[in-house]
């Protein structure tokens, strides 16, 4: 197990470095056309020798035609003493040449120096040629020109002088020198260039890194975007972004741990104090099953501020994170209600549905099913609490749905003939825990803050109205309109 672990590691990748990925990127073009470079001023430099060794040759050339003469319809060739120095003055260099007559008979100069070619034999008369030839196992440099003679139908007479090449490598060698030399030192120094450019272009991030590190547990706020280079910005705004959702959740969790300790304070203190009371010598039956009765309430009521946190709580952690899933709606709804008529009958309340049939056409929505039903529940808890109902005036619920399949709109309704909500509150009550005044109905106040967050995670829009508008009591009825279609899945 041990050298299986050591393999592993060995062949387990290297975190990568964005400072020595940059450099390698702008140093290895650099050192790869550097002996490309030398390879072409070589080649330069080889030409630029060649030019005034190459006149040299074309100027003997022309001087030793012009001694090519025609004398008794013979060809003659008479090279004085002081020519024939100067040819052979160069300690460095062989210089040689060679005359041929009008038949290719030798006339004067070296017998073994090689002629020209098949397709160099083509040219003009009086134009001289260049080519690079062998003589005597050494590389030369040949320089010929055809000489027309005044003979009737003669063939023009051949004029050849010919060079060794010391004299160009020493000069193309010199040249090199000149060039390369001071790429030895400028190579080196670009480098060194290159290597403090890097170093100052990711000074931002460095010092981004030290602002972040120098930061408090507690400091959420979003970073800079201006004091960061134009390509970091991006990542910037991305993280600014993920401490704007951290702050969001952090803020999400403090409230309910602050709304839960608000909340179940009251009860647990109910419970206590009755506990206390029970436990008071001397109390009666009566006392005591009252005491009882009050324990019971209040740890129903604890209950039911938990559940309803949690709600909250799962509500408001994003949709995002929840499955969505094809939901038949009338059959969501009917569940609901069915599960709420045993407390409607309590308070004889008449709770009824209005509405397509599961199944019908228009009826799916993409949503989360646990999500939804919660919404419908605590719309029809918060009727069935604030509906009074009396022999006289009975108390009315109904959850209604409206289905729109041409422009892919739902409306979910729940209407009650009970005292209403006046304008001026109807915000209001989708805060946490607020409460209509002059109500005396015992709840915790966060059934509707559910409702409106819930309805936010399905791209839903909640609106309240009177139910009944010019009657007393008006009724308050709740709508809640979803889009139907992928804009309701994606949202």
């Amino acid at each position: 197990m041990k050298q299986e672990g050591w393999s592993l590691k060995l062949f387990q990748r290297e975190q990568r470095s964005l400072f020595g990925e940059i450099l390698d990127w702008m140093l290895t073009p650099l050192l790869l056309l550097w002996p490309v470079s030398l390879a072409l001023t070589w080649l330069v430099a080889q030409g630029i020798a060649d030019k005034p060794f190459d006149r040299a040759l074309v100027y003997n050339v022309q001087a030793l035609a012009q001694l090519v003469t025609v004398s008794n319809n013979r060809v003659q060739f008479n090279l004085p003493q002081p020519a024939s120095e100067i040819l052979r003055a160069d300690d460095s260099d062989l210089v040689y040449y060679q005359v041929l007559g009008a038949n290719g008979e030798f006339l004067s100069g070296e017998r073994d120096l090689p002629l020209p070619a098949g397709e160099e034999r083509t040219g003009s008369p009086g134009e001289v040629q260049m080519r690079d030839d062998d003589l005597r196992g050494l590389e030369v440099r040949v320089a010929y020109i055809w000489v027309k003679l005044p003979l009737p139908g003669a063939q023009p007479a051949l004029v050849q002088v010919a060079e060794t090449r010391e004299k160009r490598k020493v000069l193309a060698t010199e040249i090199i020198k000149g060039v390369m030399l001071p790429q030895f030192v400028t190579l080196p120094l670009a480098v060194l260039l290159v290597w403090m450019a890097l170093v100052r272009g990711i000074k931002p991030l460095s010092q981004l890194e030290e602002r972040i590190r120098a930061r408090k547990p507690d400091d959420l706020s979003p970073l800079d975007e201006k004091t960061v280079p134009l390509e970091v910005a991006p990542l910037v705004s991305s993280v600014n972004d993920l401490l704007t959702r951290l702050k969001e959740s952090i803020a999400t969790q403090k409230r309910f741990l602050a709304d839960a300790a608000h909340q179940l304070k009251t009860p647990l203190a109910g419970l206590r104090m009755q506990a206390d009371l029970a436990l008071r010598g001397g109390s009666s039956e009566e006392e005591l099953k009252h005491s009882l009765k009050q324990i019971g309430r209040s740890s129903e009521r604890a209950t039911h501020t938990v559940n309803q946190l949690l709600a909250l709580a799962r509500a408001e952690a994003g949709g995002a994170a929840l499955s969505r899933l094809p939901c038949d709606m009338p059959r969501l709804i009917m569940e609901v209600v069915q599960d709420s008529v045993p407390r409607a009958l309590d308070k004889r309340i008449d709770l009824g549905y209005e509405g397509p049939t599961p199944g019908a056409a228009g009826v799916m929505l993409s949503g989360n099913p646990t999500l939804l039903k919660e919404l419908v529940r605590n719309l029809v808890d918060n009727a069935i609490n604030y509906t009074p109902s009396t022999p006289e005036r009975p108390g009315v619920i109904t959850v209604r749905l409206l289905t729109d399949p041409f422009g892919q709109v739902m409306v979910l309704q729940v209407e009650d003939n009970g005292p209403g909500i006046p304008a001026s509150e109807r915000e209001l009550v989708f805060q946490p825990f607020y409460r209509v005044l002059g109500t005396n109905v015992d709840g915790s106040g966060l059934g509707l803050p559910i409702v409106l967050e819930i309805a936010h995670q399905h791209a839903a829009t909640v609106t309240v109205e009177d139910a009944h508008p010019g009657q007393n009591p008006p009724g308050a009825c709740f709508s809640l309109r979803f889009v139907v279609g992928d804009s309701a899945g994606a949202a």
